[in-house]
């Protein structure tokens, strides 16, 4: 009898270790299937329209990580006297001005607060609804800090230069050299909020007598040394194409140690075309990555995608450049230095939410 009972406590003591270990097999596979952290996501589109977070939880499924969760700042003025019955869906679709929606940061706020525990770990709001000239601007992002606890990790996207849209904008043009903007950084390194910024590195269809915005931004960047800073799409664009020696100048930042604190961004289908067009550029994008492996981080740009293939878009562009980079620098670019920077970014903040709350705005 005592032989027996041994050999069935044997034999459940296998069978709750195969559980375990075939329990563990498949937690691991789970996590191996994320293929990144996406560190720049649209909710909504320019006339503040897109998808909910429980439809986007769907299209990430088990193939998207965390992400960078934000709308668009600014808001597409449908004017009858321009275009009639026709609404504009896009910045392009008419000449009629766009202007800041601050709303969009509530609307963020909500849409975080209505998770469960589990589901909120996978999202990392931002604050964008805000005027880049205004010098009451951080005056904004306090208060959203303020107003919605425990729950914004950055700033961003927010724009300075780009193409076609800084000219829209009612109100004055943004520029790299406002003191505004030096404010809005003055708070990020205060209070730790990470920083994503878009600024075109050129202007659209630049001439020879035109200058760039390389020297600007990079005076900006080192005003503000305390700053977390992601410089999204490597200042490129639709049409602002890679300006000469694009890599050698980003070589030059890289290797600055006034410059540490900025990292890159390569989200956007119109940033990857440049590194894939050619052997030679993914050879020479892949050499830079993996000198650097810190300093990049994989984003999207997608705006409300309809389903997962649209939305896994950027990153199946850029097979080329995965194949070409070391295992170490693709898991940091992929997902490594989203984790590392957003968990430094948000333990600072919410310690400066708790030690002023109850404040004035």
């Amino acid at each position: 009898m005592k032989i027996f009972l041994s050999i069935r406590a044997s034999l459940l003591a296998l069978i709750f270790i195969s559980s375990a270990v075939r329990a563990t097999a498949q937690s691991k596979g789970a996590g191996d299937s994320v293929l990144f952290n996406d560190v720049h996501f649209h909710l909504t589109n320019y006339i503040q329209k897109g998808i909910t977070v429980p439809q986007l939880l769907q299209v990430m499924g088990n193939k998207v990580g965390r992400v960078a969760l934000f709308g668009i700042p600014l808001q597409q003025q449908w004017s009858y006297n321009v275009t009639g019955d026709f609404g504009p869906r896009y910045y392009l679709d008419t000449d009629a001005p766009l202007y800041y929606y601050s709303f969009t940061d509530a609307h963020i706020a909500m849409a975080y607060s209505r998770l469960s525990a589990e589901q909120k770990k996978r999202f990392e709001p931002m604050i964008t609804g805000f005027n880049p000239t205004d010098m009451y601007a951080a005056d904004h992002i306090r208060r959203v800090l303020l107003t919605f606890p425990n729950t914004f990790t950055g700033i961003g996207e927010f724009t300075i230069h780009k193409e076609f849209v800084s000219s829209k904008v009612a109100g004055g043009v943004a520029s790299l050299k406002d003191r505004a903007l030096d404010s809005i950084f003055d708070f990020a390194e205060e209070s730790g909020l990470l920083v994503l910024m878009h600024s075109d590195i050129n202007n659209p269809f630049p001439k020879s007598y035109t200058q760039n915005y390389l020297s600007d931004v990079k005076e900006l960047f080192r005003r503000h040394p305390k700053a977390s800073i992601i410089w999204a799409h490597c200042g490129l664009g639709r049409i602002v194409h890679p300006i000469e020696d694009q890599l050698q100048f980003m070589e030059q930042m890289l290797s600055d140690p006034s410059l540490s604190h900025v990292n890159f961004d390569i989200s956007w289908d119109e940033v990857a075309k440049y590194m894939v067009q050619s052997q030679a550029t993914v050879k020479a994008c892949a050499a830079i990555m993996n000198k650097y492996p810190n300093r990049f981080l994989l984003g999207s740009d997608e705006v409300a995608p309809p389903n997962q293939s649209a939305y896994l878009k950027v990153y199946n562009m850029y097979a080329p450049l995965w194949k070409l980079l070391t295992p170490e620098a693709s898991e940091k670019i992929r997902k490594k230095n989203f984790d590392r920077l957003f968990d430094a970014a948000k333990s600072k903040v919410r310690a400066w939410e708790k030690a002023n709350a109850g404040k004035e705005f």
